[in-house]
């Protein structure tokens, strides 16, 4: 499903989040303070109180001032990546798979760079969290969020995921396809923010969905509480609902931005490989 060359272009990404967000364990990611990494920063005067270990006997012989060595500290971060798996992702194959693939390709970025990785599925049945660090689990992970497959029904998504919320994360990223209600994904990135973590909120829908096809009598079934409405889809019925689709997604988007949450939207009518090695860097997500 993942070729060998976008594996290859994926080990030289990383997760762009502000240094200051990092966490305290050793990782290989730059950190803004100074720490005891191999890689050399600059001196400083020595100050009473410094470890002697760090002075400079080779600068002191030529200058006969003490001077100590200072280093760039490398730490990690946390990242927790919260998986739509809910029925109404499923409903469409190729929307399920970009959003299996968008999800493995940025675990697999996580833990190639040795930073800490959560990977939650959400739904109502009882699917095992993902808990790594370190790239040679990076394989392992990806295989195993592609291979995840869920058949019976499920609830709805805000609901799950508010049951399964992590604290303590330096990056939050929430994969769903946002068919519920403006008011509930405010309340959760709310309670999101408040952790003081970045967000990525990604907001995946299908080309067949945003521009459906069908024409005549329909029985349309809600794939989370399958309730059943019988329809006959005009061509005026379809511009009304992609009028009131596009509503949902602006609002959905500008909510987003009022909480200082970073939102993109995908659709299915490009490939994973395409998202994530263009629109991902153009938009400051990977470097």
């Amino acid at each position: 499903m993942i070729s060998h060359e976008f594996l290859s272009r994926l080990r030289k990404l990383r997760l762009i989040v502000d240094s200051k967000r990092t966490g305290v364990h050793k990782g290989i990611r730059r950190s803004h303070k100074f720490g005891s990494s191999l890689e050399f920063s600059d001196f400083r005067s020595y100050q009473p109180g410094d470890d002697v270990r760090l002075v400079d006997w080779n600068v002191y012989g030529r200058t006969r001032r003490h001077y100590i060595k200072r280093y760039l500290d490398e730490q990690e971060i946390k990242v927790a990546i919260y998986l739509d798996c809910t029925s109404s992702m499923r409903t469409v194959e190729s929307k399920w798979l970009l959003a299996k693939k968008i999800a493995a390709s940025l675990s697999y970025i996580t833990l190639v760079n040795e930073d800490r990785l959560s990977f939650i599925p959400i739904s109502a049945l009882n699917t095992r969290s993902i808990e790594r660090k370190g790239s040679n689990y990076a394989k392992q992970v990806l295989s195993e969020i592609l291979q995840l497959q869920l058949k019976t029904t499920t609830s709805t998504f805000v609901k799950e995921i508010e049951k399964k919320l992590q604290k303590g994360k330096q990056l939050t990223i929430i994969i769903t396809d946002g068919m519920e209600a403006i008011a509930e994904y405010e309340k959760l990135l709310l309670k999101t923010a408040s952790a003081k973590s970045k967000i990525l909120f990604i907001h995946i829908l299908s080309k067949e969905e945003a521009d459906p096809e069908f024409t005549g009598d329909a029985k349309l079934i809600d794939s989370e509480l399958e309730t059943e409405v019988n329809v006959s889809l005009s061509p005026k019925l379809v511009s009304a609902y992609q009028l009131r689709l596009k509503q949902h997604n602006d609002t959905l988007e500008q909510s987003c931005r009022k909480l200082n949450v970073q939102y993109i939207f995908l659709s299915d009518d490009k490939t994973a490989e395409e998202w994530l090695l263009s629109d991902f860097i153009s938009r400051g997500i990977v470097q």
